[in-house]
């Protein structure tokens, strides 16, 4: 590279990386993922029984992925909260890299468009950190809530997001058709 341009690779290369982002399709992984079809098989395996295979987890009363999850990747809290999921945080998968593939197949593969254009992927560190901080089952639907309403407030989400993860109030309302 010529001298005169050095001082400017590092905001040529931060452009770079940010076009390689915009770049990206909905549903389609991001490039960090550093196996996709382990991280395939890994949700299938540890988290497509109660969530479903597509990510589509009715008739379980369970919060639906499908281009939906990629939300939670908005707001700082609301990433942290994804990777503080008991079944996330103790997982069997004990490879922290391993985990991060997976769940940026959840936010980017399953979650599809919901995944804000900006969102950066998952990374080994980042769940190192947040698995330390598990959440509790007690603490899961008022937790999600509050992230949820943080997604519609600031991020644009749709409103219709409270069906898919209500909270404690609205759960009983949603799920008994009531």
């Amino acid at each position: 590279m010529n001298r005169r341009f050095r001082p400017f690779a590092p905001l040529l290369a931060l452009c770079l990386a940010a076009g390689a982002m915009a770049a990206r399709q909905p549903g389609e992984l991001p490039a960090a993922v550093t196996d996709p079809e382990l991280a395939r098989a890994d949700y299938v395996e540890n988290c497509g029984g109660c969530h479903g295979v597509q990510g589509r987890s009715a008739p379980a009363e369970l919060p639906e992925l499908r281009d939906r999850v990629g939300w939670f990747l908005c707001t700082p809290g609301s990433r942290a909260y994804l990777l503080r999921l008991p079944n996330v945080a103790h997982s069997r998968i004990t490879d922290n890299q391993q985990l991060a593939d997976l769940m940026n197949f959840v936010v980017f593969g399953l979650g599809g468009a919901s995944a804000p254009a900006s969102a950066v992927p998952f990374t080994a560190e980042e769940v190192a950190r947040e698995r330390k901080l598990a959440l509790t089952a007690a603490s899961l639907r008022q937790e999600r809530a509050h992230y949820v309403d943080s997604a519609i407030r600031a991020c644009r989400a749709p409103a219709t997001l409270r069906q898919f993860y209500p909270g404690e109030n609205e759960r009983k309302r949603v799920f008994s058709g009531g």
